[in-house]
């Protein structure tokens, strides 16, 4: 046995980086040209291409019979598109689907899925043919309107683009996925489309302000309601990429005994309805939305799913905003209008006037190839009937050479100067046709056409006569697909982008009683119910109790720290009752060395009044010191060794400041300024020492101080009133050492 020391091909060395990124990039345009983007002229990808053209090859027109889904996808595989059939079955089944093609190309017979996402079934159940709207697509396709290319083997032909009577790539959208890029355009209102190319063709430099006033924004199949604003909608059809809000519509249904439930009617586009009643089950399992009782599908052919509040004093609008912003009732369809330009070989991402426009410069190429083909014809055709006219002016002679003449053909010819056409017309001519009749017919054939034969030549050199055709063709269009047509109405209406409706945190949080303790350690945790102030909480060893409070857990919580910071929890998010709790610090932005001066319950529209250790404070609006963040909101400055070190209501209207040094002063709370951050301004002077506490009283109640177990009343301060930033004088007798008023 001998073998051969010579390669058998030839071995080309190329470094794997050469060599990866050159398949690599095959690949990719492949990918971006060959499958995933649509021709800008068509709006089409070319499974889709193919399947609407094997389906005219086997004359599925919208008024014939249907044929198996089956036999077409066969037909697409093996002619023209050599991929799974499962993947072009799924792509004919989409363009069947009434939910999910806004002008449906496919008109299916047999189950072709649902929207709750349900398959269809087998393609040897199904079956199918052309819509109205596919017809328009191919119009003209016998007619050299578009050019062919051979398929994948070479024994056949196929359309590289439609004619595309039909505003597709708009009217239905597209999305898909390539390699480094991708497309997402949104379905329109063909009416509308019609009406911007219109107003293009008679304005090509049209502004998008106008444009976006004919073509309001999208129109999807599944209905809803556009909310956004005009500038945003605006702003995302100039740079051909923006994005779209869409809301459910919904209504409210009364019931007896004052009781309501909400009916959904429509869902946003693209939203499978049984994931999104899953969904929203799921949050009144968990709580997420309390103010929702239950949920129920009673969708038969349209869609109907109805929402009943656990009780009838919340309203609707505030019920239906929490599941806007928690399910999807509430999506976003992305606008990316990249297409194939340039007869489908470049990606390019195009505005709405150029999208526009590349249709309306394909349907004048077609008009202009479908013209120039009909002059053809129309040439032919009179050349014959030129030559049937000879014949009848000499129809003995004819009658002669054809019974005498070895050659008929060419004796005809050199005797009349006919041309091959002519003269081979002649002779296939049937004898029923030498009628006087006939020749008559044929004179007013003749005269027929060589005036249609005038009127395409005009049309072919005036460009201002082709696109007032093109305006004719649009015009006819709008009408078919007019919007008082149940195919043609507007289904998505334009709304408005949604008012900052607040959401109480009661139609989020399940409202119940809590009472939040915080030891002396900074344990905190959320016991449930209100306890009484001799109930046995259990604390660490070495710990003890600080604060105790009633809350809901639809509160918010405040924290006063000695940093001069305020922070804010949610009561909802406070650990639970079992055990100690867990530190205050793990959900505050708080250091070691800085400590909790006072803790409350949050109330709007309330003032508080903060001080500092060295005697300075201010007043500040509840409202102000509302923290969204971890890190708190810094309220109070302090400066050097001085704290933060009192927080409390601002409910009265006399002041109490008593210093370290034993000294009190009383004066009435105007002479303190509002502010919202800053150092404030002096409460009370001190040689040695600073502040030890502040209270805010009322004058009539007299000032009030804890000593011992006993409470103390003091209501003629006469001695002790004066002006802010004074000294003070010694507090009245039995005041407590401890220089606090509680």
């Amino acid at each position: 046995m001998s073998t051969s020391s010579e390669p058998a091909a030839e071995v080309k060395i190329t470094p794997l980086a050469d060599a990866l990124s050159e398949r690599y990039l095959a690949y990719a345009l492949s990918t971006i040209t060959s499958r995933s983007l649509p021709d800008v002229r068509d709006g089409l990808k070319p499974v889709h291409r193919r399947l609407l053209h094997a389906m005219r090859e086997l004359k599925l027109n919208p008024d014939t019979g249907y044929k198996k889904c089956a036999r077409i996808v066969g037909d697409v595989m093996g002619k023209y598109h050599p991929h799974g059939d499962q993947a072009i079955y799924d792509a004919m089944v989409r363009l069947a689907q009434e939910f999910a093609v806004r002008y449906p190309l496919v008109d299916g017979q047999g189950n072709f899925g649902n929207i709750d996402g349900d398959n269809a079934a087998a393609m040897r159940y199904t079956e199918a043919r052309m819509t109205e709207v596919a017809r328009l697509l191919l119009e003209g396709i016998d007619e050299n309107a578009v050019d062919f290319r051979s398929t994948y083997d070479g024994e056949g032909e196929e359309p590289v683009v439609l004619p595309s009577a039909f505003p597709n790539l708009l009217a239905n959208g597209s999305s898909g996925i390539a390699v480094g890029m991708a497309t997402s355009i949104p379905p329109h209102n063909v009416a509308e489309l019609c009406d911007a190319l219109q107003h293009l063709i008679k304005s090509p430099n049209a502004t998008f302000e106008k444009l976006v006033e004919l073509v309001p924004g999208p129109d999807f199949p599944t209905g809803g309601i556009l909310c956004e604003d005009r500038a945003t909608v605006l702003e995302a059809y100039r740079t051909g990429k923006g994005s779209f809000r869409m809301r459910a519509r919904w209504e409210v249904e009364k019931l007896k005994g004052g009781l309501w439930q909400v009916v959904v009617t429509e869902v946003p586009y693209q939203v499978q309805k049984a994931k999104l009643i899953e969904r929203i089950a799921d949050l009144i399992q968990l709580r997420k939305i309390p103010a929702l009782g239950d949920i129920r599908d009673e969708s038969a052919e349209d869609v109907r799913i109805v929402l009943e509040p656990k009780s009838r004093n919340v309203e609707p609008d505030v019920l239906m905003e929490a599941l806007f912003r928690a399910s999807d009732l509430e999506a976003r369809f992305s606008l990316n209008l990249n297409v194939l330009t340039e007869k489908g070989k470049v990606p390019q991402v195009l505005d709405l006037r150029a999208t526009l426009w590349e249709y309306l410069n394909h349907r004048r190429d077609v008009l202009l190839r479908r013209s120039n083909y009909r002059l053809d014809q129309i040439a032919r055709r009179l050349e014959i009937l030129e030559g049937y006219l000879v014949c009848y002016l000499n129809l003995d002679e004819v009658i002669r050479i054809i019974r005498e003449e070895d050659e008929p053909k060419q004796s005809l010819i050199k005797t009349f100067n006919l041309t091959d056409l002519q003269a081979e017309s002649i002779l296939n001519m049937r004898l029923r046709s030498l009628r006087k009749l006939e020749e008559l017919e044929i004179r007013s054939e003749h005269d027929k056409l060589t005036a249609e034969q005038t009127e395409l030549r005009t049309l072919v050199g005036d460009e201002e006569l082709q696109w007032k055709s093109i305006s004719t063709e649009l015009g006819k269009l709008k009408k078919t697909f007019a919007k008082d047509t149940p195919l043609g109405r507007r289904r998505t209406d334009i709304g408005e982008a949604p008012t900052a409706v607040v959401v109480p945190l009661e139609a989020m949080i399940e409202r119940e009683p809590v009472t939040v303790v915080l030891s002396a350690k900074g344990w905190v945790r959320g016991m449930k119910g209100h306890l009484g102030e001799d109930a046995d909480i259990k604390f660490k060893e070495g710990d003890g109790p600080r604060f105790q409070m009633h809350a809901q857990t639809t509160d918010k919580l405040l924290i006063f720290a000695t940093n001069g910071r305020f922070y804010t929890i949610g009561v909802d998010k406070l650990p639970g009752g079992r055990g100690h709790g867990e530190p205050l610090r793990l959900q505050l932005d708080l250091k070691n060395d800085q400590d909790i001066v006072n803790i409350m319950i949050y109330a709007p529209d309330r003032r508080l009044l903060v001080a500092s250790s060295d005697g300075r404070g201010f007043l500040v609006e509840e409202n102000e010191v509302v923290a969204q963040t971890r890190s708190g909101k810094q309220v109070l400055n302090v400066a050097g060794d001085a704290e933060a070190a009192v927080c409390t209501p601002a409910e009265g209207n006399m002041v109490a400041v008593i210093g370290d040094n034993r000294k009190l002063l009383v004066f009435g709370i105007e002479d303190m300024p509002v502010m919202t951050r800053g150092r404030g301004v002096i409460l009370q002077k001190y040689r040695d020492g600073g502040m030890s506490d502040v209270k805010v009283f009322k004058r009539e109640e007299g000032l009030t101080w804890k000593s011992g177990d006993r409470t103390r009343t003091q209501t003629d301060l006469v001695g002790w009133e004066g002006k802010r930033a004074q000294a003070g004088r010694m507090p009245p007798a039995g005041f407590p050492r401890s220089n606090k008023f509680s």
